[in-house]
């Protein structure tokens, strides 16, 4: 009870004191209470501001320019937290936060990656609470990242991008294939464009990546064969640069793309096809040849280029060769 009533003190203090001197109080309150009982009279609660907290931090981050599907990811996880807790944001510890995480590990079976993604998410909305002064100090702070085992991720080789061409029924599929490997786009861009960004003397494009940050991505001579013999066969007027494939034709979604590309996989038996793995293939095959990081990082469009060097998987292969070429 001592402690909950000086932290209460703490934060009603928070607007008037520096660090200083919130230590100095602290450490005389606690030099003071230590001969006192101190019991816990009946009051009136107060209102419970979490959602009110909640809500301005995930404001605070559409400012900063995270997208919507960003924001959403940061509003389940945060009020998941909060409802399993039952308690104000303002008033969780540590403890609380490290039981939650193992609590939710073990009812989900979620890997570590997963549940490092929500301590990230949730040190954020707490070290937003520390430095607006609605808390004194975040208590994600001694919950260190969770160590996550780092695997190779497959890519598709050469003859699995033939195998592929070699099915496609449609120019569509074809012309889309030809984009996803020869650009590194993320298939969230390519359901974006329009036939009026295409540039194709340049054989570029412009594309809107996370946070709505533009970039120009580029595709080769065979992309833009493909492309155009794609548009050509089209009748309909709809702007978007790939639309279904019956009337009325619409824009081709995520969901549609992802959907094309597994059926194709399961025909073909090439396992795990899918639309980033064109991305990382394209990364890989980047720097096998020589690409340096910094150019790939901004075709790539990331913010931090360790990001990048997950996606460029050196293959075993090539490694294999050097050693022989250095080494042996």
């Amino acid at each position: 009870m001592k402690e909950e009533l000086i932290t209460a003190i703490m934060q009603q203090m928070l607007p008037y004191l520096d660090n200083v001197q919130l230590k100095q109080l602290r450490q005389v309150m606690e030099q003071t209470l230590f001969h006192y009982e101190v019991i816990c009279a009946e009051v009136k609660p107060k209102k419970d501001d979490s959602n009110d907290l909640i809500a301005m931090f995930i404001a605070a981050k559409r400012i900063e320019g995270c997208s919507e599907k960003t924001l959403k990811y940061y509003q389940t996880t945060i009020d998941a937290m909060v409802t399993s807790m039952e308690k104000n944001v303002r008033h969780i510890l540590t403890e609380d936060l490290r039981i939650y995480l193992t609590d939710y590990q073990e009812k989900h079976q979620s890997s570590r990656v997963t549940i490092d993604n929500i301590r990230r998410i949730l040190s954020s909305f707490f070290s937003w609470l520390e430095d607006e002064d609605y808390i004194i100090k975040s208590p994600v702070r001694r919950i260190h990242k969770v160590k996550t085992a780092s695997s190779i991720k497959e890519t598709y080789s050469d003859e699995d991008l033939e195998k592929m061409r070699d099915s496609c029924e449609e120019l569509r599929d074809l012309a889309m294939i030809d984009m996803l490997a020869s650009t590194g786009m993320r298939v969230g861009e390519m359901v974006l464009l329009n036939r009026d960004d295409i540039d194709f003397t340049e054989r570029e494009c412009k594309v809107f990546g996370k946070g709505d940050k533009e970039r120009v991505v580029y595709f080769d001579s065979r992309a833009k064969l493909h492309l155009r013999e794609y548009l050509d066969s089209r009748t309909d007027d709809v702007p978007a640069l790939f639309v279904t494939l019956r009337a009325p034709h619409q824009r081709l979604q995520i969901g549609g793309i992802e959907y094309r590309l597994r059926q194709m996989g399961k025909r073909l038996n090439i396992p795990k096809v899918h639309p980033h793995k064109f991305r990382r293939t394209l990364a890989t095959m980047a720097i096998d040849k020589g690409m340096p990081i910094e150019q790939l990082q901004r075709l790539l469009g990331h913010q931090r280029i360790d990001t990048t060097l997950q996606y460029a998987m050196v293959k075993q292969s090539n490694v294999k060769t050097a050693h022989r070429k250095y080494i042996g």
